[in-house]
């Protein structure tokens, strides 16, 4: 990584504070192998498989908050340009609109900025994981039936942050000397949710030919 991408992704830019894994917890320790394997230059695809042994929610649940963490930091690059001017709507491109929908405030999906979706979206986020009812933190303790049903859905709207940072504001991330950093999380992002059905096919097709150049 170039010294002024370091500065770039070091500032503290990102949207929300960083989740962190306690130190010897079962998830903190696959953390840590997971982490090994992209270190060692392992073959992304190869790297995003479940580990022999482990339990394929304690390996999602470590996955959604790593995305959350990197992604957030991706979108805080380049938060100062994606104003409610310049992105009034949430959206990846002319055919594609996202809009927003929650179990407060949006009973129906409303079309918002791109910057107030993001916020909201963060938000939300950051309320799941951080609910120990959802991410049970402690060894022992099960994942709820639900648990699968909530990683998918907020691994697809995280999957939304990247249509718009690609079709929206890839000039600003190449600026910034950032393009390898954000393709490599992409890849990952994109291997790690095919390897296990998280998302589906649908969504995933505004970026379905940026992909198809970059992971095949």
């Amino acid at each position: 990584m170039s010294m002024a991408l370091k500065q770039v992704f070091n500032k503290d830019r990102t949207f929300r504070p960083k989740r962190k894994f306690e130190p010897g917890t079962q998830r903190f320790e696959l953390h840590k192998k997971a982490q090994a394997s992209l270190n060692a230059g392992l073959d992304l695809k190869q790297a995003v498989q479940l580990p022999h042994g482990e339990d394929l929610n304690d390996w999602v649940a470590v996955h959604v908050v790593d995305f959350f963490n990197r992604i957030n930091l991706i979108y805080g690059t380049i938060s100062d340009s994606c104003t409610d001017q310049t992105c009034p709507v949430m959206s990846g491109g002319p055919k594609y609109e996202y809009r927003w929908q929650d179990e407060q405030k949006y009973k129906k999906p409303t079309a918002l900025s791109a910057p107030k979706y993001m916020s909201l979206l963060m938000d939300w986020i950051e309320v799941q994981i951080n609910n120990e009812q959802i991410f049970p933190t402690n060894v022992g303790t099960p994942f709820p039936k639900t648990f699968m049903q909530v990683a998918k859905k907020i691994l697809s709207r995280l999957f939304r942050v990247f249509v718009h940072v690609y079709i929206h504001h890839f000039d600003c991330v190449s600026q910034m000397g950032a393009e390898a950093h954000v393709n490599t999380c992409y890849k990952h992002f994109f291997y790690f949710v095919t390897e296990f059905s998280l998302i589906d096919h649908k969504e995933l097709e505004p970026l379905k030919e940026m992909t198809a150049r970059m992971c095949h």
